[in-house]
């Protein structure tokens, strides 16, 4: 069973510049994985074409929480925005579910995790994994990388240190344990532009290795369990 690949699907909702680095690593063998299935929230999302131009093009899923049927446009009431979103995760959670991934890579998923989503893929066992631009217990949820800088600004920013790092997902935003983090130094003289093309640089390096480290874990583990 030296063979099997690790199973990897993917949410996206933007540009999919971390999918796409996602996609030459499983090619090239880096990841001992397969992407079966990219997932958009997002129609316009060009994530959809990057898994369309793959070889071989790997299907595609779009599903919106409004566009969809489950929050009427507009609607603001909280309540009523709560349970479509809890509806939607776990609506999203089947449709992921039913290929019976072992990894799911949120690939710049802009769209907080309920437990509607979590817990049932929890129980069927499958790791989620999300890159944020900040170091465990900073900056969470939006706006990190500009909040760092800020702070970087006004001499706040502890050895003038940021960083990114990989974590699995839990409900509380960004602080699931960390499976790869790393250390970047903002420049005097560099730019809020120029710190987050840095940045960004890193990230599709880090989320490949974080996915490489977990897909071999899998393969090791399908391995022990059917030699």
């Amino acid at each position: 069973m030296t063979d099997y690949k690790a199973r990897i699907s993917c949410l996206a909702s933007g540009n999919g510049s971390n999918l796409q680095a996602l996609i030459d690593a499983c090619a090239s063998g880096t990841i001992a994985g397969t992407i079966i299935k990219v997932t958009v929230n997002r129609k316009d999302a060009y994530a959809v074409k990057r898994a369309e131009s793959a070889q071989p093009p790997i299907p595609t899923d779009y599903f919106n929480l409004v566009k969809h049927g489950f929050l009427a446009a507009g609607e603001k009431d909280p309540q009523k925005v709560k349970e479509a979103r809890f509806s939607y995760d776990a609506a999203l959670a089947e449709r992921i579910l039913v290929d019976k991934p072992d990894l799911i890579v949120l690939a710049g998923w802009m769209h907080v995790m309920s437990t509607g989503f979590l817990n049932p893929v929890a129980t069927a066992g499958v790791p989620i994994i999300n890159l944020h631009p900040a170091l465990p217990g900073m900056y969470d949820g939006a706006g990190a990388i500009k909040r760092a800088y800020d702070d970087f600004k006004a001499g706040k920013l502890e050895k003038d240190t940021t960083g990114i790092m990989i974590h699995y997902v839990v409900e509380e935003v960004d602080r699931g344990a960390p499976v790869l983090t790393q250390e970047i130094q903002i420049q005097h003289g560099e730019s809020l532009e120029d710190l987050e093309k840095r940045i960004h640089g890193h990230e599709h390096e880090l989320i490949v290795k974080a996915t490489a480290l977990l897909a071999q874990k899998i393969v090791s583990a399908k391995g022990s369990a059917t030699g």
